[in-house]
Parts: C-alpha cells; structure tokens; sequence
C-alpha cells in the first residue's frame, strides 16, 4: 500500500510503498477513504511523543470501509463503514469499566502507538468497543473530522465544561479543534469570543458562531480583551492551541469560579498561573477525546443540522500533498480543516 512515512523526526516525510498491515485477532484492517491533518500529528512528527517509534506513519483521524476482520470480532464485517475515536480503548481496564474510555489505561492511538492512517489501510484494535458506524448520509470526510477535533471539543465544551445557554466561553486557538469548539458552544446557547492571530480564522470562527472576536496580532493583551468584552471574564476558557501563551490567557480570560479546559496538547511543562486559579476559584480541566459510545449524541445533532462539522473542511487533498502539509503545520497551524485522500 502507498503510505507517508517518517524516518526521523522534524526531517521530511515521503509517500512510499510499504507492507499492508494485518488485523490483530481483536481488530480490524480498514480501507481508509478520508484522513484528516490534525496538530497532534505535527507533534507527533517532531518527537514531542515518546510513544512513537521509527519509521513512522502518522494519521488518527480517519474515516472509511473495514476491509478485514480479525477472529474474535463480533460486530463488524467487511463492507462497513466506519469511524473510530483516537483513542481506541482496551475495554477490559478499571477506567474502560468506568465507561471512560478516553482514558484508557491501555489505551492504543493510530498513528501514534502504531502505525496510522497517511495510507491506504490502517489497522485498528479492539472493534467492538472502538468502531463507530458512519451512516450513508455522512460523507467520509466529514466523518474523518470527528475522531480528534469534532469529539474532543463536543466533549470539552458539553461534558467538561457544562457550558449552559447565556453564558460566556472564550474559545483561544481557531484551528480545528477550535472552531470545532466555537461552533458547539454556539449551538449550547452560549456566547463565544474567539481568539486567534488569523484574521481568516477569525472569519471562519464568525461563520460558526462567534459573537465576539480578538486578533492577537494587534492586541497585546488578549485575557484582558476577553474580560473586557464579556464584561468581567469569561464563564469558560479553552486552550484549544497548546502553548504557554494561550493556556496563561485561557487561564486570565476567566471571571471568578470560572472553568478552564485544556484542549489543545502541550508539549512540555508549562507555568500556569495558579494564584489566579486559587484567589479567584477556577477549575482547571482537562479533555482528551471523546469514548465511541458517547458518540450518539453528537451524531444526533450532526444529522438534524445543529452541528455542520463539514463546513470546517477547507481542503481535501491527496495524500501525496501530506508530507508538505504537515511540515508546514508548525510555522502555520492554519484554520479549518485539510482531509487528504489516500486514493487518490
């Protein structure tokens, strides 16, 4: 199969020809039609994740048709289609017992653990509990978006958060997790201010709900444009970027008992100004995916239009563009969404 692989990281990738993977006897093989560009992958891609090993294929958002099954799946055949959350759970554990699979403790992550889906086929453990039918009405590239961005921001702002209609939600970072994000709070009833250093990710954010705006690049000061427009601070605040910038201004929009949330992955340390967290009584939370059966609910919404996760996709690509474009993803994170096309 054609797959982009890595040999070393933060040097660049290529589209080669490489083994199709095999099904673990709890898994499944699938033929993947869409594949989204996700941040973590440009992590991923720098070494910013111990979990990697080298050559590498990257890839965990992904959409398409099971093309083999392994010997104990129950619920599966070929010809499904199929999405799957980047976290796939083992099912078994204390936190997968719990019904918090997101949290798995032996969890796997395609394109991270294993080898991910830049490519024709990935493999995929532990079907029963991960796979999540994507109906004929749900294109695959809309579908591919949900797995990171779209679940992980449903669930930052409606399980972690609790955003309630009225109040106010600073949403830092309006890439796809974002916007992602932007969109959802706005369909809870809420009133958004975005942030972000693009004017036309700001434009999207607009398109999705915002009520309010902050361009970083001319403002020095964002949590104090973000108190200022909401009169006193923000109910909710989410790093949805990843960088000690945005989580100490995440952290500086709130108003008193207000909730962070840390989407956006960090990777290193960061200071988090904890006397404000202390004096003014924040919470500090943090989201990481969202579990397969958690699913419905989101979908729901997505089929009766609430939530229009495909008016986030702003490029589909083929994969040969992938190498490129996820270099490019550390000087630009970009806005919207890039879906590449291992068929084509």
């Amino acid at each position: 199969m054609r797959a982009v692989v890595f040999e070393q990281y933060a040097q660049p990738a290529e589209v080669r020809n490489v083994p199709d993977p095999v099904p673990a006897p709890h898994g499944v093989v699938v033929r993947v039609e869409a594949t989204g560009l996700c941040r973590s992958d440009w992590h991923g891609w720098m070494g910013h994740d111990p979990g990697i090993t080298l050559p590498h294929i990257p890839g965990h958002e992904l959409a398409g048709v099971v093309a083999e099954v392994g010997a104990d799946v129950r619920n599966w055949r070929p010809g499904d289609r199929v999405t799957v959350p980047f976290v796939c759970a083992c099912g078994s554990c204390a936190s997968c017992a719990a019904g918090d699979q997101q949290v798995c403790e032996r969890q796997t992550q395609p394109g991270f653990t294993h080898r991910g889906s830049f490519a024709e086929f990935v493999a995929l453990d532990h079907a029963d509990v991960n796979l999540i039918a994507v109906s004929e009405e749900l294109s695959s590239v809309t579908a591919a978006s949900l797995g990171c961005r779209f679940a992980t921001a449903f669930r930052a702002v409606t399980a972690q958060a609790r955003v309630a209609p009225g109040e106010w939600v600073a949403v830092h970072g309006c890439g796809g997790v974002g916007l992602s994000a932007v969109m959802i709070a706005a369909a809870a009833g809420a009133r958004v201010v975005a942030v972000d250093l693009s004017p036309a990710a700001l434009d999207l954010a607009r398109k999705c709900g915002a009520a309010e705006c902050v361009d970083a690049s001319r403002t020095t000061d964002t949590a104090a444009a973000v108190r200022e427009l909401t009169g006193g601070g923000a109910h909710v605040s989410l790093d949805a970027l990843g960088s000690a910038e945005t989580c100490a201004a995440s952290v500086g929009s709130l108003r008193r008992r207000g909730r962070h949330v840390q989407v956006g992955l960090l990777p290193q340390a960061v200071p988090v100004p904890m006397d404000r967290v202390v004096a003014l009584e924040l919470a500090v939370l943090g989201s990481h995916g969202m579990a397969a059966h958690a699913y419905p609910p989101m979908l729901d919404l997505v089929r009766a239009g609430v939530l229009r996760p495909d008016l986030l996709t702003t490029a589909t690509l083929p994969l040969d563009a992938a190498p490129a474009a996820l270099a490019a993803m550390g000087a630009a994170p970009g806005s919207g969404v890039t879906v590449f096309l291992p068929g084509t």
